[in-house]
């Protein structure tokens, strides 16, 4: 079984995103929660909801009726990865009348979720 969950348009540069991504990619839920939990990095607040939403999505969609702390010690993050969303465009004034240009990032997050047992469609 496995569930997907997706945070679109986060003011941070995916570059930055990745890092945080690569600690928890292939941890149990809980101890990606934790890892988040203390991490020291601005990424980690939009991850760990993403997570958070990803476990609750698969707790919906294959309607397991548990408590969303006891299905986090089973599940594992399988997917995580940040791809780059659309780019805002500022001016900066500079010396003797120039302007340059503020490229401010954006990036989508997709966490995927699974149990490991496989789906039967």
């Amino acid at each position: 079984m496995r569930a997907v969950a997706r945070a679109r348009h986060i003011r941070q540069s995916p570059y930055k995103v990745r890092v945080v991504l690569d600690q928890v990619r292939g941890m149990s839920v809980a101890d990606a929660e934790v890892t988040l939990r203390f991490s020291n990095r601005r990424a980690a607040e939009p991850i760990l909801k993403c997570i958070r939403s990803a476990v609750a999505n698969m707790n919906s969609k294959f309607e397991l009726g548990e408590d969303l702390d006891t299905l986090a010690g089973e599940v594992r993050v399988v997917e995580a990865y940040a791809d780059e969303g659309v780019t805002i465009k500022r001016f900066r004034p500079r010396a003797r009348g120039r302007a340059t240009r503020i490229r401010k990032r954006t990036c989508h997050i997709t966490i995927v979720v699974s149990d490991g047992r496989e789906e039967v469609d």
